[in-house]
């Protein structure tokens, strides 16, 4: 696993900053104000403009302090697009960190620009992979990168919390391609999770499933999402729980949303022991471990083994359905690739003093 020169991890870490200050002036007009509103015991920034008549805007928790050091610096942060493309050019160009093709650059530059990382949602899948490298301050394998598809994650209690909304999805997706049409959901054709254009590339809302499986395979309505519901998905909620701020190397930058690179890594054991044995479903459980096993190794590399057995231990300690499935992921990677991994857990599990119930006989009986 190659790293990246300590220069060009720090110009990474200042473009994360002035893309995120950046979005901000876009996001909000110095004609309006922030206040701190509560809502059911808890604090809320909203953004307030008067004119041309009063409206609110949500911003996020009050007691998150990289939003409350923007706040408090909102009258001095200005647009630097030029020096930013400066940066994106270096780091794709020198550093060799990777930039997502243009089209799902532009899908998640729109998306952002409509909303969707304010009102909390988080991008998920291969296209948040892909930030890692520049996060991590590692080079990841090209073949890793590659997707067909964009994907946001919101939790329910979010979206029907935030009394926010996103622009129609439709009309934002259409922006960049006319083309993109809603795609009914196979059990509630009533609603839409997937929108997709002439060239088949999709755009796909999710969101966590902690409920009966009843609900598994019907679309659930997300008020703040502009006219789109979401599918319920199990273990999303691990995923997307505490995610990182950081930004993808498209044109100045684009601010994002994405989970945290140990749970991504977690994550994707679990779900490649559930994917369908079809030609589609073996492609993706390849991916999957590919990316998990990358990511564990790129964690050890930038000396993070602590984070990636804090978020092992809790997936573990979630019951037996998720150690059966966690093992069972460990179990679809190559046996070299495998013993890495479960060595890499154990000498973290070690550094953290933590020690996972039958963790290593449950991993011998797999030998």
């Amino acid at each position: 696993m190659k790293t990246v020169d300590l220069v060009y991890r720090t110009m990474y870490a200042e473009l994360v900053q002035r893309c995120l200050d950046a979005s901000f002036v876009t996001d909000f007009s110095t004609a309006g104000n922030f206040v701190r509103v509560p809502v059911k015991g808890r604090g809320y920034w909203y953004f307030e403009e008067t004119q041309p008549k009063k409206t609110r805007k949500y911003v996020g928790p009050s007691d998150d302090p990289e939003i409350a050091k923007r706040v408090e610096a909102f009258q001095e942060i200005k647009e630097d697009l030029r020096s930013r493309r400066k940066l994106v050019s270096t780091l794709t160009r020198e550093a060799g960190l990777t930039a997502p093709d243009r089209f799902t650059g532009d899908v998640v530059e729109a998306m952002g620009a409509a909303g969707i990382f304010r009102l909390r949602g988080v991008l998920v899948g291969t296209v948040a992979f892909q930030t890692y490298a520049g996060h991590l301050g590692v080079r990841l394998p090209g073949a890793s990168l590659q997707t067909g598809d964009a994907d946001f994650a919101q939790h329910y209690s979010t979206s029907s919390s935030v009394e926010d909304t996103l622009p129609p999805i439709l009309e934002t997706l259409r922006e960049i391609d006319p083309t993109f049409r809603e795609i009914p959901h196979r059990s509630d054709p009533g609603h839409t999770t997937q929108f997709e254009n002439a060239t088949r590339y999709k755009v796909e809302f999710l969101t966590p499933n902690r409920g009966s499986d009843d609900y598994t395979d019907h679309a659930s309505p997300m008020p703040a999402l502009g006219g789109a519901s979401a599918q319920p998905l199990r273990f999303l909620d691990f995923l997307i729980h505490e995610p990182i701020r950081t930004v993808m190397l498209h044109r100045s930058g684009v601010p994002v949303i994405v989970p945290s690179p140990e749970r991504y890594a977690v994550h994707k054991l679990i779900v490649a022991s559930r994917r369908k044995s079809d030609a589609n479903g073996v492609a993706k459980r390849e991916k999957d471990v590919h990316q998990a096993s990358l990511l564990v190794e790129a964690l050890e590399a930038t000396r993070r083994k602590d984070d990636l057995a804090t978020a092992f231990s809790e997936a573990w300690g979630r019951g037996q359905h998720w150690r059966k499935a966690m093992l069972k992921g460990l179990g679809l990677l190559p046996p070299k690739k495998r013993q890495e991994v479960e060595d890499t857990v154990r000498k973290a599990l070690v550094e953290i003093g933590e020690e996972l119930d039958g963790f290593d006989s449950a991993v011998n009986s797999k030998s």
